[in-house]
């Protein structure tokens, strides 16, 4: 079982970024997001707390970019490519089947926590699409008995 980010912990990541000249509210976002892969919730109250700004205001930065997240990921993150190409190659049918494997209508985690889908505008292979990526390794020519091997062993 995974353990639960600290106050303590927290401020170590936040503590131990790489120095620059200025810390700032989104320097700590990218911190903490480096060493959990999300923004746990205690996080938000701590950056506030450090750089002398309002929970609001980190809330701010935070949600205002998409690639932070606030709930932890799976084991592993499965990106299906839904870009021009690989739509046109049949990525609509795949994810529909993805979601039927994996149990969930959208992206997010498995009941289980062992798998993050996310949907991707492009992984950059699209003359080997549709294309799919396990922890940022690419497949292509992508069809559903390729992923649920690939994701087998997870």
């Amino acid at each position: 079982m995974k353990k639960h980010p600290t106050k303590e912990d927290i401020l170590e990541a936040i503590e131990n970024q790489p120095k620059i000249s200025k810390i700032t509210v989104l320097s700590c976002l990218l911190a903490v997001n480096s060493k959990y892969h999300y923004i746990p919730k205690i996080a938000v109250e701590e950056i506030a707390n450090y750089t002398g700004k309002t929970t609001n205001d980190v809330w701010g930065v935070a949600s205002f970019y998409t690639n932070f997240r606030f709930t932890p990921p799976g084991k592993a993150t499965l990106d299906v490519c839904w870009g021009p190409s690989c739509h046109l190659q049949g990525s609509q049918d795949l994810l529909k089947n993805v979601h039927d494997l994996l149990g969930i209508d959208h992206e997010g985690e498995t009941a289980d926590g062992k798998i993050t889908l996310r949907y991707s505008t492009c992984l950059g292979a699209c003359s080997q699409g549709p294309v799919f990526a396990i922890d940022h390794k690419l497949y292509g020519k992508a069809n559903i008995k390729k992923i649920e091997k690939e994701i087998s062993e997870i």
